[in-house]
């Protein structure tokens, strides 16, 4: 049987993220992610049903993340889900935790002037950009280097 582990997910950022380095100097982010779906109320209306889901990023994506994201912020993540096991050092029960490890983060526009940075994970591949802009899928330029177009798709 083939075997699949691939989440995509678009929400916002609960708290800014949380950098560190391991022991061998790998920088790595920790994220709080809120997605929103809309469910009928049952009284006719609409209302908003909130998943949260812990993140974690690796390498120049995990820098860029602490550099340029805040709490509030749109992101797109691509990555996959992971089970998290250790032992409660209180109580000596086993305990575990589900989730996403990105290969993938796109900061989404904030709706301010500056936003709408990208960043690809060390393992994705980037693509190389037709106009010269060698900051296609790689790191982020300086907030004022950015210009927004009026007509975005969705």
């Amino acid at each position: 049987m083939a075997n699949l582990n691939k989440v995509m997910l678009l929400g916002n950022l609960t708290r800014d993220p949380e950098l560190r380095h391991t022991p061998k100097g790998s920088a790595v982010a920790d994220l709080g992610l809120a997605v929103n779906r809309k469910v009928q109320d049952g009284n006719g209306g609409w209302k908003d049903e909130t998943t949260f889901v812990d993140v974690t990023v690796w390498g120049a994506s995990a820098e860029n993340a602490n550099k340029y994201l805040t709490k509030g912020r749109g992101v797109f993540v691509e990555g996959r889900l992971q089970m998290d096991v250790w032992d409660d050092k209180a109580t000596g029960q086993k305990r575990t935790k589900l989730k996403v490890v990105a290969d993938n983060l796109q900061f989404l526009p904030d709706g301010k002037a500056g936003g709408g940075r990208s960043s690809q994970g060390s393992d994705s591949s980037s693509s190389s950009s037709n106009d010269g802009d060698s900051r296609q899928g790689g790191s982020a330029g300086p907030p004022d280097d950015y210009q927004e177009e009026d007509d975005i798709p969705f």
